[in-house]
């Protein structure tokens, strides 16, 4: 099984009287995300499910990714992927999924940068999971640990680097 850890893109600042689920893409957090997830297609991203934070700017990130990837089924909305879960929830939940070929999780940071470690059994390795990056990380989902390993990590600044942009 492939997974795909995507971050959401740069969001609104916090507003005082407001809650930071509700923080809202900005418009550069949209142009980059859709630029993430086009590159992602064209290397083979077709998700069986995508599975996202309840958090706006995490909605907002997983619904661009499902138009772009032409992906009709619903986005399962989940509070293992908000930003404090824990890794060890993440994978109950992906564990779910197992018969899938290729599943979309789509959160923030911290739980990104200790997920990565986790899936790939690498308790030390330190990832800058920047805002709109995307990793996949193919994995045997029978396990009671994960063992995973990293295929490829894609920061949103790349995205638009190409043809000198």
């Amino acid at each position: 099984m492939d997974v795909f850890l995507l971050r959401h893109g740069v969001a609104e600042n916090g507003r005082p009287g407001f809650a930071d689920a509700v923080r809202e893409l900005t418009s550069e957090g949209r142009k980059k995300g859709r630029e993430v997830v086009k590159l992602a297609r064209a290397a083979g991203l077709k998700p069986d499910y995508i599975l996202t934070s309840p958090y706006t700017r995490a909605e907002q990130t997983a619904g661009i990714a499902a138009g772009e990837l032409e992906y009709e089924g619903e986005l399962v909305r989940t509070q293992a992927l908000t930003p404090h879960s824990r890794p060890e929830r993440v994978w109950d939940e992906v564990r779910t999924y197992r018969s899938s070929g290729q599943l979309l999780l789509v959160g923030h940071e911290p739980l990104f940068s200790h997920l990565s470690s986790y899936l790939l059994n690498a308790p030390s390795l330190i990832v800058n999971f920047s805002k709109g990056a995307l990793m996949r990380i193919e994995i045997e989902p029978a396990g009671t640990a994960p063992r995973g390993v990293l295929r490829w990590f894609l920061p949103s600044r790349l995205a638009g680097a190409k043809s000198g942009q």
